[in-house]
């Protein structure tokens, strides 16, 4: 198996207050909702970089299709990482989710690897870490 991976999605226990979260709180280009026309067939996708995308899907219709009971959230699972160019920049994003609703877990600080980070979740208690490392700077 080559390393590729080109979709991230994520089970939701609302899809339109996902939507709103990612598109209107935090400036993702997305469509919208697509697919209502198929029973368990609702998603939105989001663009994030050059062919990697972000899916939200629900959580009852993500244990339909992979053919699994719904389990409960559980946000200690894994943590998306969103790294930016600029130290400040780390304020500028955690604040920008909290003011839509998202929750602080960590307020950003100066990190033991030399960076500076911090936590939020999203509505659905998804962890993100907004991070500047100067070691791991994004292109842009």
């Amino acid at each position: 198996m080559k390393p590729r991976i080109t979709m991230l999605t994520l089970g939701v226990d609302d899809l339109e207050r996902a939507v709103k979260f990612y598109r209107d709180g935090l400036g993702f280009s997305t469509e919208g909702i697509i697919g209502k026309e198929f029973e368990h067939g609702a998603v939105a996708f989001f663009d994030l970089q050059a062919g990697l995308k972000l899916a939200v899907f629900s959580r009852d219709d993500l244990a339909i299709d992979a053919g699994i009971a719904k389990s409960d959230p559980n946000p200690t699972e894994f943590s998306i990482g969103h790294n930016v160019r600029k130290r400040e920049e780390v304020d500028t994003v955690m604040e920008e989710a909290r003011s839509n609703g998202a929750r602080i877990l960590k307020p950003a600080r100066e990190t033991f690897w030399g960076g500076y980070a911090g936590y939020f979740q999203d509505p659905d208690g998804h962890m993100w870490e907004v991070a500047w490392n100067p070691a791991f700077l994004p292109e842009d």
